[in-house]
Protein backbone atom coordinates (compact mmCIF):
# COMPACT_ATOMS: atom_id res chain seq x y z
CA UNK A 1 0.00 0.00 0.00
CA UNK A 2 2.84 2.39 0.75
CA UNK A 3 4.26 1.79 -2.74
CA UNK A 4 0.98 3.00 -4.25
CA UNK A 5 1.16 6.22 -2.25
CA UNK A 6 4.79 6.69 -3.31
CA UNK A 7 3.89 6.21 -6.99
CA UNK A 8 1.05 8.73 -6.73
CA UNK A 9 3.35 11.30 -5.13
CA UNK A 10 6.03 10.77 -7.78
CA UNK A 11 3.49 11.07 -10.61
CA UNK A 12 2.13 14.33 -9.12
CA UNK A 13 5.68 15.70 -8.90
CA UNK A 14 6.41 14.74 -12.53
CA UNK A 15 3.14 16.29 -13.69
CA UNK A 16 3.98 19.46 -11.75
CA UNK A 17 7.38 19.57 -13.41
CA UNK A 18 5.81 19.33 -16.85
CA UNK A 19 3.30 22.04 -15.94
CA UNK A 20 6.12 24.29 -14.73
CA UNK A 21 8.12 23.69 -17.92
CA UNK A 22 5.07 24.45 -20.09
CA UNK A 23 4.25 27.67 -18.26
CA UNK A 24 7.90 28.75 -18.40
CA UNK A 25 8.03 28.15 -22.17
CA UNK A 26 4.83 30.16 -22.72
CA UNK A 27 6.07 33.08 -20.62
CA UNK A 28 9.49 33.11 -22.32
CA UNK A 29 7.89 33.48 -25.77
CA UNK A 30 8.61 30.11 -27.31
CA UNK A 31 5.01 29.65 -28.42
CA UNK A 32 4.57 33.00 -30.17
CA UNK A 33 5.58 32.05 -33.73
CA UNK A 34 2.30 31.39 -35.54
CA UNK A 35 3.54 31.93 -39.10
CA UNK A 36 6.49 29.56 -39.49
CA UNK A 37 4.69 26.24 -38.86
CA UNK A 38 2.17 26.99 -41.60
CA UNK A 39 4.82 27.55 -44.27
CA UNK A 40 7.55 25.19 -43.04
CA UNK A 41 6.64 22.52 -45.59
CA UNK A 42 7.18 25.04 -48.39
CA UNK A 43 10.80 25.68 -47.38
CA UNK A 44 11.98 22.13 -46.66
CA UNK A 45 15.04 21.27 -48.68
CA UNK A 46 14.86 18.06 -50.62
CA UNK A 47 17.43 15.53 -49.48
CA UNK A 48 19.20 14.03 -52.46
CA UNK A 49 20.41 10.45 -52.13
CA UNK A 50 24.16 9.91 -52.21
CA UNK A 51 25.48 7.90 -55.13
CA UNK A 52 26.93 4.46 -54.55
CA UNK A 53 30.24 4.99 -52.69
CA UNK A 54 31.88 2.11 -54.55
CA UNK A 55 31.95 4.07 -57.80
CA UNK A 56 33.57 7.24 -56.42
CA UNK A 57 37.00 8.00 -57.85
CA UNK A 58 39.12 10.81 -56.39
CA UNK A 59 41.12 12.49 -59.12
CA UNK A 60 43.59 14.31 -56.92
CA UNK A 61 47.13 12.95 -57.25
CA UNK A 62 47.74 13.17 -53.48
CA UNK A 63 44.74 11.04 -52.50
CA UNK A 64 44.31 7.35 -53.30
CA UNK A 65 41.49 6.14 -55.52
CA UNK A 66 38.57 4.49 -53.75
CA UNK A 67 37.33 1.28 -55.30
CA UNK A 68 35.18 -1.46 -53.78
CA UNK A 69 36.77 -4.14 -55.98
CA UNK A 70 40.13 -4.33 -54.19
Amino acid sequence: MSVLILLILVSVLVAGGFLFAFLWSVKSGQMEDNYTPSVRMLFDDEVKPIANNASIKITSSTKPKIDSHN
